[in-house]
């Protein structure tokens, strides 16, 4: 018995995420039948992913069709799920404002994020849209940044919207880097999306953390001097990681490696001894210039395989399902296929210390009664007060500026920077970055009070 619905894909030139989506749809019987309309403003990369979806699944036997469009409110007609994979920005984007903050005195951009408005803007009009034509519909927010979206989005809508990462399971690497079949364990990592700690870590149902820390005691130094990185990505058994797991007493999952601690990020030098080489972790020009050329192969592939009717698509993307959670949360929603799963939703309890209209990201179950944040053992204080609670105030100050178009607001974010060495730096290296050709809209929605 199955139930055919209807998904919609928000910035589905996103090849990969929608290809991998498609596979897991077209591997779930209990979805069989069901429709996907490809949405995104690049017509090309539109058509290319439904073309290939439909090849796909023409060559497994599934009984799924497709659609692309560039019109959202048109696509979103008649939703069940609508999953937003979109950046406003691409790669190409983000290396140019590298580029002017640099200039300024900054490394690597000085970990500066102020162009956050475009995605989150975006979030919130997908989800307004949705009240407008599908409001019985689910909201999957898989596009960054998970956390401040998720929070945006259940604070000013009605709509029923959960924010998904795969940042959770790089506890896998930790238990095959220490020797242990990752299948065997059970874990649990609640916080913040990006900012998520391992409280658990059971092998065979007995805790395993004194595994890692014989590990670190009589191996880690050997894994650091001769382990280089398979992907940019490659730090969760890092220098870095381990140095937050004795700084705060539990061990970082995912990025959140990359992102506790700014005297990890200070200069090269500093990535360098802090995570593995080549790159020195996934926030250096190398790594993005890395990140950037396998995107566009990867594009240049894919199109090449959209049409060429001689190539197998299920030859070149496998068949069998990944390890991302969206379709069998779907399934569970629909066909009351009940599971576990890692989400980010809006708090109510969840995590103690954590206001109830922050989302936070724990585990939860999932079946036709929705989804239900498990209620999870509180982060020590220690975490909490040098972690959790100043990423809460961070995106506070993010939600803040956006609602009230105060550009002294994205000022004060600049002047926090610990790259930051003066107040006029601050100012100008701002001004710049707003000046930048194709980021008009966001230099009109941000001013200064009259004050200043």
């Amino acid at each position: 018995m199955s139930s055919s619905i209807k998904v919609t894909v928000i910035g589905a030139g996103s090849a990969t995420f929608s290809l991998a989506l498609v596979k897991d749809l077209c591997l779930t019987p209990g979805l069989a039948g069901s429709h996907v309309c490809f949405m995104d403003i690049n017509a090309k990369k539109a058509e290319m992913v439904c073309r290939l979806a439909t090849r796909y699944a023409e060559e497994l036997g599934s009984q799924l069709t497709f659609e692309w469009s560039t019109d959202r409110p048109a696509s979103l007609q008649d939703a069940n799920f609508v999953i937003n994979t979109a950046t406003v920005k691409n790669e190409y984007d983000a290396r140019d404002m590298r580029e002017v903050i640099d200039r300024h005195g900054y490394y690597y951009g000085g970990e500066i994020r102020i162009d956050r408005y475009y995605n989150l803007a975006l979030m919130l009009g997908i989800a307004r849209d949705m009240e407008r034509i599908c409001p019985d519909a689910w909201f999957i927010m898989a596009g960054n940044p998970v956390f401040a979206g998720t929070t945006l989005v259940t604070r000013e809508t009605g709509i029923k919207s959960i924010g998904l990462c795969h940042g959770h399971y790089h506890y896998r690497d930790i238990a095959k880097t220490i020797g242990l079949d990752p299948d065997k364990v059970t874990f649990q990592a609640p916080g913040l999306n990006h900012m998520i700690w391992m409280t658990d870590f059971l092998y065979e149902g007995k805790d395993a953390y004194p595994l890692i820390d014989e590990w670190i005691a009589t191996k880690a130094e050997e894994y650091w001097a001769t382990h280089v990185a398979t992907g940019t990505h490659d730090v969760q058994m890092s220098r870095s990681a381990v140095n937050q797991y004795k700084l705060y007493g539990l061990f970082p999952i995912g990025d959140t490696v990359r992102h506790t601690g700014w005297w990890y990020h200070t200069d090269k030098e500093a990535k360098m001894r802090w995570f593995p080489p080549p790159w020195g972790g996934p926030d250096t020009h190398e790594a993005r210039a890395v990140t950037r050329s396998t995107k566009d192969t990867r594009i240049a592939e894919m199109m090449e395989g959209a049409f060429d009717a001689k190539t197998s698509v299920v030859a070149v993307f496998g068949a069998q399902k990944t390890r991302e959670q969206h379709v069998p949360i779907i399934d569970g929603l629909v066909n009351n296929h009940e599971g576990q799963f890692q989400v980010n939703v809006r708090n109510e309890g969840a995590l103690a210390g954590v206001a109830a209209d922050v989302a936070v990201e724990v585990p939860a179950i999932v079946n036709a009664k929705g989804v239900q944040p498990l209620r999870v053992k509180p982060l020590p204080p220690k975490v909490m007060v040098n972690c959790i609670l100043p990423n809460v105030l961070s995106m506070e100050r993010t939600l803040l500026g956006l609602k009230t178009g105060d550009r002294a607001q994205l000022l004060l974010d600049v002047l926090e920077s610990h790259h930051t060495r003066s107040y006029d730096q601050a100012v100008a290296v701002l001004e710049d970055v707003l000046a930048m050709p194709g980021y008009e809209e966001m230099a009109k929605h941000y001013r200064y009070p009259k004050s200043l």
